[in-house]
């Protein structure tokens, strides 16, 4: 298949054997190739666990990355230990300790700056800042609010430079909300009176560079700024960004940045940025005539073109096969329902920032879904269900809107209309473990078929705010830890990062150039058989809550789409 030179030898294929479609544009055809079986070999490293070897027909590439030997080639050599946040708390010190220090660089440097929040972040930092309009002393006359440029970013890390090189030492203090409020307004700093609002639990933790500059901060960070590697941070980009993403407030502007421990791992990270640019699916999807953002229509909807679609139609047939073949039923649901069903689910409270607007039709309000899960509720409560039932499998390719902000919308990778390969599962607890196990099996064989053959895993623990009782919780996160175990998966824990209905496990495959992306997910939930009322009658004849297990293997179409198109850069053929 041409597609702008480069040859895409085969779509796709649903099984060992099986013919895919390539276009040959110059002539208008299609031709059919045949694909050859493959083994996916095990491959693990500190963080990612790659699945077992798989020797059988289903191990067959649909999609595999080609990297050219060159340039790319030599990023990903490179970048296979380049650390995470997750992996390298000294990693995530040093970058959380270098957002502080270039918060004080930027007040030296322009007096006038008014900081805000600045959290470390996949592969660095950023900081927002606030610059009002100041009045000339000399003149009266009123000047504009600063907007950064590259030769500001430049003064700025010259003075990052002069603060490492002085060696503070970076202190923390315990003080009282009152204590923090006075000191808060002594600089004149009211964004940060509104975070202080925002801390709910006491003492007051603050952080300073010496005695020289101080910021509210629940740590961690580095013992001095002698610590911090000069020649490893980088600043990056100047974006605007409003104050509590609220276009009704103030206006910021965020400094990017990236921080790494020495200047090889930098030099790596800037390869990887380099090759992610040449990837780039927002410029791929136009160049291959896959697919386009039509403004016109509104910002975040796909339009899926002859090529793309029929490299979606190709996904989608596999994901049912796989799906059937793995005891799942396909189902189909609505696209709005009456506003009662999200306010049943909770969504109404907990997401309504998340939805679009409600529509009037017959004098019942009715909301566009932005999830599956409740329909799928009614389905279930639908008929009495006996515990000799269970588990239903339910997976339904559904499409679901959610408002995004115009300024968080990214190509194919953050929409407002997206396809999510959803399933939910009902079943008795016994059957938890289980069930989980045959979930991140199937994840593995979907994913690995793809070329996708490393995973970063997390179980997220129970947060501060939740509902359902203590031995639920336990079991609910025995039964994902025990499935892991039983698969034999290196995982981490992230405590208290569960969703408030129940725990999870969170996936990230690692692509072609050393990026993670978050894809898979498999999560208990004991909150909506609750608000529906599910049952399922006993062996012993009384009514009992099924556990309800939401998961979903590419996230969305759309945004797996993007994913894949950049980890095989323009040339898709098959493993």
């Amino acid at each position: 298949m041409k597609f702008g030179g480069h040859v895409m030898a085969s779509i796709l294929a649903a099984a060992c054997g099986r013919s895919v479609l390539a276009f040959v544009p110059s002539s208008s055809r299609l031709v059919a190739k045949q694909l050859n079986s493959a083994t996916v070999k095990s491959v693990s490293d500190a963080r990612f666990h790659s699945v077992a070897t798989i020797s059988n027909a289903s191990s067959t590439r649909l999609f595999s990355a080609v990297v050219e030997k060159g340039a790319a080639a030599a990023a990903e050599e490179e970048e296979e230990d380049l650390p995470t946040n997750e992996s390298d708390i000294d990693l995530l010190k040093l970058r959380h300790t270098s957002a502080h220090v270039m918060a004080m660089a930027v007040q030296q440097t322009f007096p006038e700056a008014q900081t805000t929040i600045g959290p470390w972040i996949d592969n660095g930092f950023y900081y927002d800042f606030y610059f009002p309009e100041t009045t000339d002393e000399e003149t009266g006359e009123v000047v504009p609010s600063r907007k950064l440029s590259d030769q500001d970013l430049k003064k700025v890390k010259k003075a990052m430079d002069k603060i490492i090189s002085k060696n503070y030492p970076i202190t923390r203090e315990e003080v009282s909300r009152e204590e923090a409020k006075r000191r808060i307004e002594e600089i004149g700093e009211p964004f940060k009176l509104e975070i202080l609002d925002s801390i709910k639990t006491e003492p007051i933790t603050i952080y300073g560079i010496g005695e020289e500059w101080w910021d509210l901060c629940a740590g961690p960070h580095v013992e001095s700024t002698g610590q911090l590697p000069k020649k490893a941070i980088a600043l990056q980009s100047v974006a605007g960004a409003y104050w509590r993403g609220d276009e009704k407030r103030e206006m910021l502007q965020r400094i990017y940045a990236t921080a790494w421990k020495d200047p090889k791992q930098l030099k790596a990270y800037k390869k990887r940025m380099e090759e992610a640019k040449k990837r780039d699916h927002r410029v791929l999807g136009k160049k291959l005539d896959l697919f386009s953002i039509q403004e016109d229509a509104g910002g975040g909807l796909v339009f899926w073109h002859p090529k793309g679609s029929t490299v979606r139609r190709k996904i989608e047939d596999f994901w049912k096969e796989e799906h059937i073949e793995k005891g799942y039923d396909i189902v189909y649901t609505p696209h709005i329902a009456n506003l009662d069903l999200w306010k049943t689910s909770g969504h109404f409270d907990f997401y309504a920032e998340g939805m679009f607007d409600q529509m009037d039709v017959e004098n019942e309000v009715y909301q566009i879904k932005p999830m599956n899960c409740p329909f799928h509720c009614l389905m279930y409560k639908d008929s009495i269900r006996s515990y000799r039932d269970l588990p239903f499998r339910w997976g339904e390719l559904g499409t679901v809107y959610r408002y995004e902000r115009s300024g968080t919308l990214h190509g194919l990778m953050r929409v407002r209309g997206f396809t999510q390969d959803d399933a939910h599962i009902f079943c008795l607890p016994e059957q938890l473990q289980s069930e989980i196990v045959d979930v991140l099996e199937l994840t593995k064989t979907i994913l690995t078929r793809f070329g996708f053959n490393k995973y970063e895993l997390m179980v997220s623990t129970r947060p501060e705010k939740s509902v359902g009782s203590d031995q639920i919780w336990d079991d609910a996160t025995a039964a994902l830890v025990g499935a892991l175990d039983e698969l034999g998966w290196e995982y981490g824990t992230d405590e208290g990062g569960g969703a408030f209905y129940g725990p999870k496990i969170d996936l990230k495959i690692k692509d072609a150039i050393g990026r993670t992306w978050q894809c898979s997910t498999v999560q208990c939930d004991f909150n909506l058989p609750e608000r529906f009322d599910l049952e399922y009658v006993s062996a012993e004849g009384t009514k009992e809550r099924p556990i309800m297990v939401h998961r979903a293997i590419f996230g969305s179409l759309e945004r797996f789409f993007g994913i894949l198109i950049e980890n095989c850069a323009e040339n898709f053929h098959s493993g």
